[in-house]
């Protein structure tokens, strides 16, 4: 999982899967998530992230109770 921002279009891009995307669909005004050819979704986009998202949350990204081991 990679989350990555581009200061030039003003984007927040969360990638779940590096992956092929094949279809796209605005959820919103200006947040689109990707999908690959199975229907998994890819990634999340989120436009005019600035206006959207304080400085502080584009700035500081809290990861929280992954599981770390993998099941038997």
């Amino acid at each position: 999982m990679k989350i990555e921002y581009s200061k030039e279009a003003d984007a927040l891009y969360v990638y779940f899967r590096e992956v092929k995307v094949t279809k796209s669909k605005e959820v919103e005004n200006g947040v689109i998530v990707d999908f690959d050819k199975r229907g998994h979704v890819v990634g999340i986009e989120i436009l005019d992230a600035s206006k959207r998202l304080k400085p502080n949350e584009l700035a500081n990204v809290s990861v929280q109770n992954l599981p770390l081991k993998k099941a038997a």
